[in-house]
């Protein structure tokens, strides 16, 4: 039974629009949403049902217009543009669907970037960066260009980005998305066991129905809103009927 000293990301009423008068939209209508320590959790839906907009707001890139929203129990909308930024940068990782890696950085510069802009060291944020990529599976890779790797290896680069600084917030973005299903099971697994880190959560967004074995709970969006949540048992269930 999870108690609310488990709950790392909390969101309760949170609403957002885009444009005014007729060109308004209403992105997230009231949503409602608890996700809590060593847990993995799916964000599914249809296209433009609010995800993107959800995970922005809990990262602290968007702001909303109503509701609350407090991450390892803070309000980001609280703090100053510097503190929003730092608590981004120690506290939050991002695993994005385009990798986003800088093609003239090797794969442990990649990896080092969050450590360099925080200020750390360059000679320890690149130890820390091979540490992790050997994590990942990357060992021998640290020096490659992203140019030189595949792209389930880029993907790898990528995780290993996000986990570098050690966050307790991991936000991924249709992170299985340019994989084949192989390499996507693998990724997955990678995620599936910084999950279960003690005081960290993730939350991944997919379209991918393959991966939803991979979850605690599957949280189903539609329309703005948090429509339904399940468990992968009660998914498969339904998927084979």
């Amino acid at each position: 039974m999870k108690s609310s000293q488990d709950v790392l990301i909390q969101c309760s009423g949170v609403t957002k629009e885009y444009g005014v008068g007729e060109a308004k939209v209403t992105a997230l209508r009231g949503v409602n949403l608890d996700v809590y320590r060593g847990e993995l959790l799916i964000l599914a839906g249809p296209s433009g049902c609010g995800k993107t907009t959800l995970i922005s707001i809990i990262g602290g890139i968007l702001k909303r217009d109503a509701g609350t929203c407090t991450i390892l129990g803070k309000d980001l909308e609280n703090m100053t543009t510097a503190e929003r930024a730092h608590f981004r940068g120690t506290s939050i990782g991002f695993v994005f669907q385009t990798f986003n890696l800088l093609p003239s950085l090797t794969a442990a510069e990649n990896v080092a970037v969050p450590l360099l802009i925080s200020g750390e060291e360059r000679k320890f944020a690149l130890q820390r960066a091979r540490v992790i990529l050997d994590q990942v599976g990357l060992s021998g890779r640290e020096d490659a260009l992203p140019s030189q790797l595949s792209g389930g290896q880029q993907q790898r680069v990528a995780i290993a980005r996000a986990l570098v600084h050690e966050p307790k917030i991991i936000i991924c973005d249709e992170p299985t998305s340019s994989l084949d299903h192989a390499t996507g099971h693998a990724m997955m697994e990678i995620l599936r066991n910084v999950a279960q880190a003690p005081d960290r959560a993730l939350v991944v967004v997919t379209h991918d129905t393959r991966i939803y074995e991979f979850a605690d709970r599957i949280a189903h969006m539609d329309d703005g809103k948090i429509a339904d949540i399940s468990n992968p048992v009660e998914e498969t269930k339904y998927n084979d009927a």
